[in-house]
């Protein structure tokens, strides 16, 4: 046998649908019936997406109280006040550095770099 030779398995409609039933009785979860008939636990749920048996499906219920929401909201508007406070600042430098690249064409210097060891020389 080689490497790259599978087993492919292949399983019938009605085993499917009898390992959906037996998950339906809710005595097995899907971990331990895969385990019982050698399935992955994906490939029932690939079969519960098939069959349309969303009951059948993990759930995810979130509970908040309003305060966790309240401060969830105000948690989501301090990050856009941030967001805008970086943008600002990054813009300020950005016309900084252009206002340095001005005045060095202008006096005659070959660089920002020229003229800020210039300026920091200076008594």
């Amino acid at each position: 046998m080689y490497k790259n030779d599978k087993v492919i398995r292949r399983y019938s409609e009605s085993f499917k649908l009898k390992i959906l039933d037996e998950l339906t009785t809710g005595k097995l979860n899907k971990n331990q019936l895969g385990k019982l008939y050698g399935i992955n636990p994906t490939t029932i749920n690939e079969w519960i997406r098939k069959y349309e048996r969303k009951d059948l499906m993990n759930t995810r219920i979130k509970v908040e109280t309003k305060d966790e929401i309240t401060r969830i909201k105000e948690l989501q508007k301090k990050i856009e006040q941030l967001k805008k406070l970086l943008l600002k600042k990054d813009l300020d430098a950005m016309v900084e550095e252009s206002y340095l690249e001005v005045a060095a064409e202008k006096l005659g210097y070959k660089s920002v770099i020229e003229l800020k060891k210039k300026l920091n020389t200076k008594p």
